[in-house]
């Protein structure tokens, strides 16, 4: 095949990849899950007058999205495992926030982290793969002000919503089972060794170079480009590598049209926990399906859930998730294409004979 053709077959397969929607039987379950979590927690914290806290609290959460959608035996303990991660990696955040050189600080931080997450997701096939979440937390948490007492509050939080999430599992499991649990297909097999090397080293080195741009240039939320660098590099090979990225980018765009309309809007505290509510769980469904629609919802439930706990000028909040998407995913996929694996095709991501 010439390079005209060759060309012309890759740009059809990424564009069918990139409006692809797959099947994703058992998330709503999951969806009701993250939802219920999110709200409980949420109202809990408005109840209590402390929304300011309720980012700790977010990211014990996300314990429920792990171990796969349908209900089976040991989901538990890996649910379990992740909220205890979780709950470390915001610890680690808010001990970071003690510091007034927290922006620079928090680069090497995340970085170790984005190492950790990366070689235990490929040595325990984490689902879904990669380091996204441990990152997400531990880069956020870095960014705010603490005191020794609101680190052992961030602490419990987190640690307490993680368990709830757990045990909502768990209870789903047990009264409503559903259909037999079966094993999910079979997926890519585990890279090679040397590729799981290379992929904790990439994470890392696509998060310092994200948070050293967006913080030398003095964007006020440069975690968000850290948080950016390494979701196409939770995929593989460099074919959806590519295609998360795009999906990312266009997502935020599409989701931050969605945002501003909501953000102008003087919602009561009621009706914006409800929709962060809805936006968890819309993101829970359409994830697996599409992770460009997704971002959708993920974009205006990252910038609700900061608002509800630290208010802050709409304008520039949307510009800065912009900006530092794009400079977090352009890192990212530079980091993939020099670090691929040469040996794999691009459009049908195998090894060739």
């Amino acid at each position: 095949m010439n390079i005209s053709g060759k060309l012309d077959r890759t740009r059809r397969v990424v564009l069918a990849d990139l409006v692809a929607l797959r099947p994703a039987q058992g998330t709503r379950r999951g969806a009701i899950r993250a939802a219920v979590t999110m709200t409980t927690m949420l109202t809990g914290l408005a109840v209590a007058g402390r929304l300011d806290w309720s980012i700790y609290a977010t990211f014990g959460a996300f314990a429920c999205v792990y171990g796969g959608s349908r209900p089976r035996p040991e989901r538990w303990r890996t649910q379990a495992f992740l909220g205890l991660l979780l709950t470390a990696a915001v610890a680690s955040g808010a001990l970071v926030g003690l510091s007034d050189q927290r922006r620079w600080l928090a680069i090497p931080v995340v970085a170790l982290w984005a190492t950790a997450g990366a070689v235990l997701s490929d040595r325990y096939s984490w689902r879904p793969p990669g380091p996204l979440f441990v990152v997400f937390a531990v880069a956020t948490c870095s960014a705010i002000p603490t005191t020794p007492p609101v680190v052992l509050i961030a602490l419990g939080l987190a640690a307490l919503t993680a368990a709830f999430a757990v045990l909502l599992g768990v209870l789903e499991a047990r009264w409503l089972p559903g259909r037999s649990w079966r094993p999910p297909p079979p997926g890519l097999p585990p890279p090679p060794a040397h590729r799981q090397r290379i992929q904790a080293i990439r994470c890392a080195v696509a998060v310092a170079i994200a948070g050293l741009i967006s913080t030398t240039a003095g964007i006020p939320h440069p975690y968000w480009a850290m948080i950016a660098a390494v979701v196409p590099l939770a995929a593989r090979p460099l074919r959806a590598q590519l295609v998360r990225g795009v999906h990312r980018t266009l997502g935020t765009l599409v989701g931050l049209a969605v945002a501003a309309a909501l953000l102008v809007a003087p919602l009561p505290v009621a009706v914006t926990i409800a929709l962060i509510a809805v936006l968890q769980g819309t993101a829970e469904l359409l994830v697996i399906r599409n992770y460009g629609l997704a971002l959708v919802a993920i974009t205006p439930l990252s910038l609700l859930s900061m608002q509800l706990a630290n208010p802050q000028p709409v304008p520039a909040l949307l510009v800065d998730r912009l900006v530092e998407t794009l400079i977090g995913v352009a890192v990212g996929l530079v980091v993939a294409i020099v670090t691929r694996d040469r040996t794999v095709s691009f459009v049908d991501g195998y090894a060739p004979r």
